[in-house]
């Protein structure tokens, strides 16, 4: 099968504009069909503070009020992906920005959380896999939003370290699938705050011991949940690390390589 790159950077990487364009000269540059998934970056909390508009966050997750999901919406969807897709234009590399209502590509559901209303939060149901594969065919490289919607008309905002999972996963029957979690650390790190503690590779026993022994800090394990579903549902890699080596972390030769063995 022909090899895709499903990539997602997070938000750290959205606020340095130097970063981001670093990372996005050497995301241009890799070779063959790949799919960018981006997070959302601080540009939003900044604009809802201006706004008078409160923000609360439970474990890291946004609490998202009707107000709020005009703001994330224009951000995300907006601003930051179109701000990529230009980039990428300007290197040569035919980007198209989409967020989930677009062509139908993600839909997703209201969380329906038994203690905690999240507002408008989605958890994603399904994936335009046939839409994505005719866009791929035609040589675009595609930039997802964080942003999805339930059919009904309703956006949602969507954990972006979700999508790119789901949409590795949707498109593992039809592409050797490598996932790649680039973000501004260089690894999953046996101390958080000691870059050179990188663990090279993850199996699912060795993590049931790190959790155990509270090694892995707590915004690491959603990110090690999705990449063992991922793997589970036929993805061929999951590598997590650093966005500045994104050319290395491709090639395995940096950051946490997640398999199961």
């Amino acid at each position: 099968m022909e090899p895709l790159l499903v990539i997602k950077i997070g938000g750290n990487i959205i606020d340095d504009d130097e970063k981001l364009s670093s990372f996005l000269q050497d995301y241009a540059a890799l070779e063959g069909k790949k799919i960018l998934v981006h997070g959302g970056g601080k540009l939003a909390t900044r604009l809802a503070g201006l706004m008078g508009i409160e923000q609360k966050l439970i474990d890291g997750r946004r609490i998202t009020n009707a107000e709020t999901l005009k703001i994330v919406t224009m951000v995300y969807a907006g601003y930051v992906n179109k701000q990529i897709v230009a980039k990428l234009q300007s290197l040569n590399c035919n980007a198209m920005g989409l967020c989930g209502a677009d062509g139908d590509t993600i839909l997703a559901h209201k969380r329906n959380h038994p203690v905690i209303d999240y507002g408008f939060v989605g958890d994603v149901d399904e994936i335009n896999t046939e839409l994505i594969r005719n866009l791929l065919q035609q040589n675009l490289d595609l930039v997802f939003a964080p942003i999805t919607h339930d059919q009904q008309g309703q956006l949602l905002n969507t954990n972006a370290d979700t999508i790119a999972q789901e949409i590795a996963k949707s498109l593992s029957g039809f592409f050797e699938v490598s996932l790649i979690y680039s973000f501004e650390k260089p690894g999953v790190l046996l101390d958080a705050e000691d870059d050179n503690t990188v663990i090279p590779a993850i199996g699912p026993a060795y993590y049931k011991t790190l959790k155990s022994k509270q090694k892995i800090f707590a915004g690491m394990i959603p990110k090690l949940d999705n990449a063992f579903a991922a793997l589970n549902s036929g993805v061929k890699k999951v590598v997590i690390g650093q966005a500045e080596d994104i050319r290395n972390l491709v090639a395995g030769n940096s950051g946490t390589t997640i398999n199961n063995d």
